[in-house]
């Protein structure tokens, strides 16, 4: 099959350090390339795959301090693989680009879908969808479609981590980690917190906010790092390591007793935590979006509410078996499992003459049972009661 895979040019394909959207396109796409498919990736020049590559970008638009909006980009990016889906050259247009082809796979004769990587509780959304209903989409969790459930949702495929690159250990250690992003919605400061209450060290891999203060989120960023977490690093329980990309990931995640997973938002999948578990590393989470579905509490994971709650669970995780953790992530996160998902969709959309977005086959009917790839229907997460921030535009609203 000819499969033209959209990739959001602000980081490469694979990302060098923190891009769980770009993390996932790679392995999507160099395992389809694997199985025999003929696949184009549009991406920044600086990716490395064994698909043929459209570069849009000459470098990630990450490392481009001229760059203030990245979305001319995401035009960009969309003209170029149009302009050769005008031309037959695909079977199926896989954009990563969130509801930005909608309107291009409206205009196409060449079916496209979309996998959506963010939250999807925003307000504005409401009025999108209600424009693009018959606009196909995958989500990466049940829990992430509750805010829209009537959308056209084609299947649920989880994502996949690289578990050649993630060995097991059977050992762990004493320390729990925290690998992410410092926002408010990770929830660094909570995490160190409950590591200071469990009388646990803890070891935090993450990114500074970015550099563009001129961007209302970004700027809430810092203040939540200078006003929240940069006090709390005073404490001799936390190691801040800083930004690591996937060759220090096992030692973080495989020496680590848990990953501590704190967040206060409505995860639409969380990558860290089947990262995690493919070390055999046990998670200790909150109960928010995806987190019921990832984790089987009891079993790979424990989840709580409260600082004092998972101050408890950091206590008894040690208790899990950290085979049985290695197991799942082999079971329901490998890309080969990622990949039959999509090949599915891709054969549902090209089978039924399905042009563009447009409904001929009845795919649209959003009473019929839904598609789902890896478990079975979850209980969506906790959403709190406020209006979420919106991420900067070069990740529309997911979380970069």
């Amino acid at each position: 099959m000819r499969i033209a895979q959209v990739a959001p040019p602000f980081e490469s394909v694979p990302p060098t350090r923190y891009g769980g959207t770009e993390r996932v396109v790679s392995l999507l796409t160099e395992e389809l390339v694997r199985r025999g498919h003929d696949v184009t990736l549009f991406a920044s020049g600086d990716s490395v795959t064994e698909a043929r590559l459209i570069p849009t970008v000459d470098s990630a638009l990450w490392r481009l301090e001229e760059v203030r909006d990245a979305l001319p980009y995401w035009s960009i990016t969309l003209g170029e693989a149009y302009r050769r889906a005008r031309d037959g050259e695909f079977d199926v247009i896989h954009s990563h680009l969130d509801f930005q082809a909608f309107a291009c796979g409206l205009l196409s004769d060449t079916p496209t879908m979309t996998t959506l990587h963010g939250r999807l509780d925003l307000p504005d959304l409401l009025h999108l969808y209600a424009r693009f209903p018959d606009a196909g989409v995958v989500s990466i969790s049940h829990s992430q479609r509750a805010p829209i459930p009537d959308a056209n949702w084609l299947a649920t495929v989880y994502n996949a981590v690289d578990l050649d690159r993630l060995p097991f250990n059977a050992r762990g250690g004493d320390y729990l980690a925290f690998l992410g992003r410092i926002s408010p919605e990770k929830g660094l400061d909570r995490a160190i917190r409950v590591a200071h209450m469990a009388g646990l060290p803890l070891k935090v891999a993450a990114r500074l906010p970015l550099k563009d203060t001129s961007n209302p989120v970004i700027r809430a960023d810092w203040e939540y790092y200078d006003g929240k977490v940069r006090p709390l690093l005073k404490s001799g329980h936390v190691e801040l390591i800083g930004e690591i990309g996937d060759a220090e990931k096992p030692e973080l995640l495989g020496n680590a007793l848990a990953l501590l997973f704190p967040i206060d938002w409505p995860e639409p999948f969380g990558l860290v935590m089947p990262e995690a578990l493919a070390c055999g590393t046990p998670v200790v989470a909150r109960r928010r979006g995806s987190v019921p579905e990832i984790l089987t509490h009891g079993v790979t994971g424990l989840i709580g509410e409260t600082d004092e709650e998972l101050a408890q669970l950091c206590r008894n995780v040690h208790t899990l078996d950290r085979q049985a953790c290695r197991d799942e992530a082999v079971a329901r996160f490998s890309t080969a499992e990622m990949a039959r998902g999509y090949e599915a969709v891709y054969r549902r959309l090209t089978d039924s003459g399905q042009t563009g977005i447009r409904e001929k086959s009845g795919i649209r009917k959003t009473s019929d049972k839904v598609a789902s790839v890896g478990w079975p229907e979850a209980r969506p997460g906790i959403v709190d009661g406020r209006v979420p921030a919106q991420r900067p535009s070069w990740g529309t609203h997911r979380a970069p």
